[in-house]
């Protein structure tokens, strides 16, 4: 388990975003101030602040690497 800071430099630094723990990512982002609910394998994030939805899923233990994009370019964006 990483702390969430450690994790989101990593996301940040974009070098290994297949390599990037999906529980590590969910924690990152309710650090942040995103509200989680669940709907099967999906995992929705959404806050006031932001005007999109962040839709992740597990590929094994791991986020998807286009998710991690995503999730990348939203914290970049706010």
């Amino acid at each position: 388990m990483a702390s969430s800071e450690r994790v989101r430099e990593k996301l940040l630094l974009g070098a290994s975003d297949a390599n990037i723990d999906f529980n590590d990512l969910r924690r990152l982002l309710i650090a942040l101030g995103f509200t989680e609910r669940i709907k099967g394998s999906h995992h929705i994030f959404a806050a006031p602040f932001v005007e999109e939805i962040i839709n992740i899923q597990p590929k094994g233990n791991k986020a998807k690497s286009y998710q991690v994009k995503q999730v990348r370019n939203i914290i970049l964006k706010y």
